[in-house]
């Protein structure tokens, strides 16, 4: 009978294809959630964006969603801690070195815009959440800010204390250096598509990423070192 035809290697081969994302792969399906979850939340918003996509895009049913994540403004919490726990992890490792307060800005600065550099959409995220923040619709910004952006910014603080302290910056005050610091880095990525019709050229090419990176060290230092303590190499 019909129903009993051995099936083939390539009816074998979708059959495990659709079943990819099931339970029993826990870490691989929420991640694959979150990813292709952060791109649709950072194209669309909280609002707009559809659990139908995701699931399509994570190659999961859309019923493990649920079963995760329980509704779409818990799916969205749990983005944004996958986007900025990531960037946490990246930045300590520069921020927790003994090095001197110049090397270690220049280092986390770098870690930064790395981070930033190899996930694009995430500079989307932040602005979202940002916008939802100052309309009050944030569920997510007071957790945020005491998990990640007041440890962060305590630390990077306290680099610049210590490095005004030792003569080696100039005397900023962190609560305007250290956002404009960041702007820097952020913006160039916020505002890729419009700087292409403006430059000619993508800006975020390899090349073109690497110079801005350069470009970000460099304006940090002249803004920040003292004449004598700007490390040989940074200079123009």
């Amino acid at each position: 009978m019909a129903a009993n035809k051995q099936m083939r290697p390539a009816d074998r081969k979708s059959r495990n294809s659709t079943r990819m994302g099931s339970r029993n792969q826990p870490a691989e399906s929420r991640a694959a959630i979150l990813r292709a979850a952060a791109r649709e939340f950072a194209e669309s918003g909280i609002a707009g964006a559809r659990t139908d996509t995701i699931a399509r895009e994570a190659h999961v049913n859309k019923a493990l969603i649920y079963y995760y994540f329980k509704d779409k403004e818990n799916l969205y919490g749990a983005v944004l801690d996958y986007a900025f726990s990531g960037m946490r992890a990246n930045v300590y490792q520069a921020l927790d070195s003994n090095s001197p307060p110049r090397q270690k800005i220049l280092a986390y600065a770098g870690a930064y815009f790395d981070f930033i550099a190899s996930n694009p959409i995430y500079p989307k995220l932040m602005q979202r959440e940002m916008m939802r923040a100052r309309e009050g619709d944030s569920l997510h910004i007071d957790r945020l800010v005491k998990t990640y952006f007041q440890p962060i910014y305590g630390r990077v603080g306290q680099v610049l204390l210590e490095g005004i302290a030792q003569g080696e910056f100039r005397k900023v005050d962190p609560a305007h250096f250290i956002p404009s610091m960041l702007a820097v880095i952020v913006f160039y990525f916020s505002s890729a598509p419009v700087m292409r019709r403006i430059v000619r050229f993508n800006p975020l090419a390899p090349f073109r990423i690497a110079e801005r990176r350069a470009a970000v060290l460099d304006f940090i230092s002249a803004a920040l070192f003292v004449p004598s303590a700007v490390p040989q190499g940074v200079r123009s």
